[in-house]
C-alpha cells in the first residue's frame, strides 16, 4: 500500500492502535476503509460491501465484528475489502 493512501495510512499504525480503533470507530472505519479500497483497486463488490456497511445497521454489526476479530488474527482488514 502507498504510504500516502488513506489505507496505506491505516495499515501502518501499530496493531494495538487499530485494534483500539476499531473498538470504538469500528462501525465508521469499515465502511470509509472499503470505499477507499475501491477507489484504489476498482474492485465494484468492496464498493458495495462499504456502502452497505456505511448505510444498514445489520452489516455495520456483522463488519465491525468480523473486522474487529480479523484486526486481532492477522493485522488487516481484509474480508470483502479486495
Amino acid at each position: 500500500m502507498a504510504k500516502g493512501t488513506f489505507t496505506g495510512s491505516y495499515e501502518a499504525l501499530p496493531k494495538i492502535a487499530k485494534i483500539l480503533l476499531q473498538l470504538f470507530f469500528g462501525w465508521l472505519i469499515g465502511g470509509i476503509y472499503r470505499i477507499c479500497r475501491y477507489l484504489e483497486k476498482k474492485n465494484i463488490v468492496t464498493l458495495v460491501v462499504g456502502l452497505l456497511v456505511l448505510f444498514t445497521g445489520i452489516g455495520n454489526t456483522i463488519a465491525w465484528i468480523v473486522d474487529l476479530f480479523t484486526e486481532i488474527v492477522e493485522n488487516k482488514i481484509y474480508v470483502l475489502a479486495d
